[in-house]
């Protein structure tokens, strides 16, 4: 004699499909338990090879702020030659090596626009330019500082129109980099030599609106006299 089936509650309806869901996933892994295993290999090495490469990264990023740290002292003191070359028999390498160990680090980045300085100061402009157009930091301030490396250089090849959107670029980076002004008095300077006076009166009155006290503001005058004459 058959018995009427007891009706389930909600309750047991639920728990009985956690049950089933539970057996489903239990027979997966029973029977695929190799590939499964090979897959949890594979996440965990993945991990470990992206911990590695941080680490690794943090750790390269820390040495090189190390060797800019010794190799600034020459920079500073104008001696660019040894700042390129390092200083024998010292543990300076110079910003060279720095470049050539760390350059993919933030900090041997910011060697790469010390090196461009360097070598554009010994006159050296198309190992400067190769220096400047090879940063790829972070940084907005060494960010402008490397467009404006570049229009110093097509300014000297007397690429004007090629100089003047570099130096505009610059000046555009971060409003609040103290070397604006000096970038949009270059450009105010390109477009005097592209024989564009009246974009060139633009830029040097912004100069005097916006910067009234940098250096750039009491250069402004002497070109403001030739557009009017």
């Amino acid at each position: 004699m058959l018995t009427k089936r007891k009706k389930l509650s909600k309750k047991e309806i639920k728990e009985d499909k956690l049950v089933t869901v539970y057996y489903k996933v239990y027979g997966f892994v029973e029977e695929n338990r190799k590939n499964v295993l090979i897959g949890v290999g594979v996440i965990l090495a993945v991990a470990a090879a992206v911990y590695f490469y941080i680490s690794q990264k943090d750790k390269t990023n820390e040495q090189a702020a190390i060797e800019l740290a010794r190799v600034m002292k020459s920079y500073d003191s104008g001696a660019f030659l040894e700042a390129i070359e390092g200083k024998q028999g010292t543990n300076t390498i110079g910003l060279k090596k720095i470049v050539e160990e760390y350059g993919n680090s933030e900090n041997g980045e910011t060697a790469k626009i010390y090196l461009a300085s360097s070598y554009n100061m010994l006159g050296k402009l198309e190992e400067a330019y190769k220096y400047y157009e090879d940063y790829s930091g972070s940084i907005d301030v060494l960010n402008a500082a490397s467009l404006a490396g570049q229009a110093s250089y097509f300014e000297y090849k007397k690429d004007y129109q090629q100089a003047l959107d570099y130096y505009l670029q610059a000046s555009k980076i971060s409003a609040t980099n103290p070397s604006n002004s000096d970038y949009l008095l270059r450009a105010g300077i390109n477009y005097l030599n592209l024989d564009k006076k009246d974009e060139a009166k633009e830029i040097l009155q912004e100069i005097i609106e916006n910067y009234q006290t940098s250096p750039a503001a009491r250069e402004v005058n002497k070109y403001l006299v030739l557009i009017n004459e």
